[in-house]
């Protein structure tokens, strides 16, 4: 069993100590994304997605970017956990979310808490499993 170290430069670089996702046995764990907005070309660029709903796309395209790293989609998550500062934006968070997993959509829970990271601006953060024998 070995693990495997899932990293692009289409998703933002960790701010912290952990990866972007591990993979091992086939299950890839996605760390939990926030709405930076990549730069490839210089990865300490960080630009924040503005409001909720551009937030919620950013944080999604950003899992994109890390599940096709992974050689997965959206078809293979089975999980998903979402962190709103405000539970006010279910709503807006739900159907932004809502249009990357338009069938069978994975397992999942919404909590609201009082902080992400990176800044005051932050308003999604979301994090994923993904299993690389489902469905393409």
């Amino acid at each position: 069993m070995s693990k495997n170290v899932i990293y692009t430069p289409n998703a933002p670089a960790a701010i912290g100590p952990y990866s972007q996702a591990i993979e091992i046995n086939g299950t890839v764990y996605v760390s939990g994304q926030i709405p930076l907005i990549p730069n490839p070309e210089d990865p300490n660029e960080k630009n924040l997605a503005v409001g909720v709903e551009a937030q919620t796309h950013q944080v999604m395209k950003n899992i994109g970017a890390i599940l096709e790293a992974a050689k997965l989609n959206y078809n293979h998550v089975v999980k998903c956990s979402i962190f709103v500062r405000n539970m006010g934006d279910f709503a807006t968070v739900n159907a932004a979310y809502g249009e990357y997993f338009q069938v069978d959509p994975p397992a999942r829970e919404t909590v609201e808490v009082s902080k992400l990271p990176y800044s005051e601006e932050v308003k999604v953060e979301i994090s994923c499993i993904a299993v690389s024998f489902m469905a393409n």
